[in-house]
């Protein structure tokens, strides 16, 4: 009987869905049944379970965002709670309230160097968005007009319209292109696809060269922000070579450009530092964040912006002229003050660097499996060396370095490598963007933070 309830139950939630819900990213046409859509129920650790009672490892953690895991949703709704008791809502235009306050103050506490600043908005995206634009209005109060911005090629920044527009992912800018006109692309960081003999040394300074070369062209007074990942998450964890960041850091004050770190998934605790850039030393003058400043809890992400650049707009009758209605909201302040204070007491930052070798380093027996199964497949396992508990490995046809066709793993291969067939009703979700030019393979990133996801 209660097995015939849960059934009813999953029928009724999955029909409501694809009567009424749009879901993201994903072909609402391909559900047969409503059976078939997954009703996520229930979270705990880094595992989640669905209607159905089946139990699912998070790999992603969300979408490389529970970086707590499932496991506080107590704390975090009593913080809630009481916010909402004391104060539900209050703007930060013109006004503040205390908890955006508290929190202003431990980014800045948190964030590398002089990065003192704290701009709040609804999430990555948004964040990305007020980069742009402060970086634009730092330039005109200055007496500059700069408005063109730098990324790198299959790097993701967001989804709204100048995030997109700075996002170097094809299949995502595509649709919706014509885009904001004047930002250009350079290599990422993927050496995967680069000549074998190649040295370090010599791939950090291809990369410097092409940022260089673009710059000029691009003309380095018209040019407002560069904007980079410390560790590039689309295509598969992406580490930058020696040297890297320091060059990007000198090229972008010889032209006197904005340096932007997007840490809206290596932020808070990721790679054993509450930011990648104090890691990598990359001294920005902009970070944006979000997922991790509230381990998704709740929806909001914050611009961190450094002394130099909140000077211009210190000056009597100066203003940045951007804001949004939930930016620094009381409420999802609080629950991000909450989870600093958790990642404190846990220690999280210093577990992962604790901890950071290994996944990298299994025992004899697995490597052994390892070594057979991908012989019986005639596979390439390409690790790619990620920091701290962010990494990927990518499988390819043996032999392959370049562009290569999606790689299909007939049934019974997949049963004997443990992986889950795809139920034919149930739509395709997009391919995560795969470097050198669209290739893809089979991913599987590790994210995880003491066991949480």
């Amino acid at each position: 009987m209660a097995a015939a309830r849960e059934a009813g139950q999953q029928s009724e939630l999955g029909r409501a869905a694809l009567d009424h819900l749009w879901l993201h990213f994903t072909e609402m046409g391909g559900y047969a049944e409503p059976e078939d859509l997954q009703v996520i129920v229930k979270g705990d650790g880094c595992y989640l379970e669905d209607l159905g009672g089946r139990r699912y490892l998070d790999a992603l953690a969300g979408l490389f965002c529970v970086n707590m895991g499932y496991g506080y949703g107590e704390e975090m709704g009593e913080a809630a709670a009481a916010q909402m008791r004391e104060l539900p809502f209050a703007i930060n235009w013109t006004f503040a309230h205390p908890r955006s306050i508290e929190l202003a103050a431990e980014l800045a506490d948190l964030a590398p160097g002089d990065l003192n600043r704290a701009f709040f908005v609804s999430g990555g995206s948004e964040a990305v968005e007020a980069a742009w634009k402060l970086a634009r209005q730092y330039h005109a109060a200055r007496g500059e007009r700069r408005w063109k911005a730098i990324a790198r090629r299959v790097a993701y920044h967001g989804t709204t319209m100048g995030a997109l527009s700075i996002t170097g992912c094809t299949e995502l800018r595509t649709p919706f292109e014509p885009l904001v006109p004047d930002v250009l692309h350079v290599a990422n960081t993927n050496r995967f696809h680069r000549p074998r003999e190649e040295t370090e040394a010599e791939f950090t300074r291809f990369l410097l060269d092409e940022l260089e070369a673009t710059i000029v062209q691009a003309g380095p007074d018209t040019v407002a922000m560069v904007i980079m990942e410390p560790v590039q998450n689309s295509g598969g964890s992406f580490m930058p070579p020696a040297g890297y960041f320091e060059g990007v850091r000198a090229i972008c004050d010889e032209h006197g450009i904005l340096l932007c770190a997007d840490e809206v998934i290596t932020g808070f605790g990721r790679t054993g530092h509450w930011f990648a850039s104090e890691r990598f030393d990359i001294r920005p003058d902009l970070i944006t964040s979000a997922k991790g400043l509230s381990s998704a809890y709740a929806a909001i992400g914050a611009l961190i912006a450094s002394e130099r650049v909140m000077e211009p707009f210190t000056e009597p009758g100066a203003m940045y002229t951007h804001g949004v209605t939930f930016g620094g909201h009381p409420v999802q302040a609080a629950v991000a003050l909450k989870n600093i204070e958790i990642m404190r007491r846990e220690r999280i930052p210093e577990w992962v660097r604790e901890n950071e070798p290994i996944p990298r380093r299994p025992g004899a027996a697995a490597r052994a499996a390892d070594r057979r199964r991908r012989a019986r497949l005639r596979l390439l396992l390409r690790a790619r060396a990620g920091q701290g508990q962010a990494g990927a490995h990518e499988l390819r046809r043996r032999g392959m370095r370049r562009a290569a066709a999606p790689l299909r793993l007939p049934r019974a291969v997949q049963a004997r490598l443990d992986l889950p067939r795809r139920r034919s009703r149930r739509p395709r979700r997009p391919d995560l963007p795969a470097a050198g030019g669209g290739t893809r393979g089979v991913r599987v990133h590790r994210v995880h933070a003491r066991g949480r996801a």
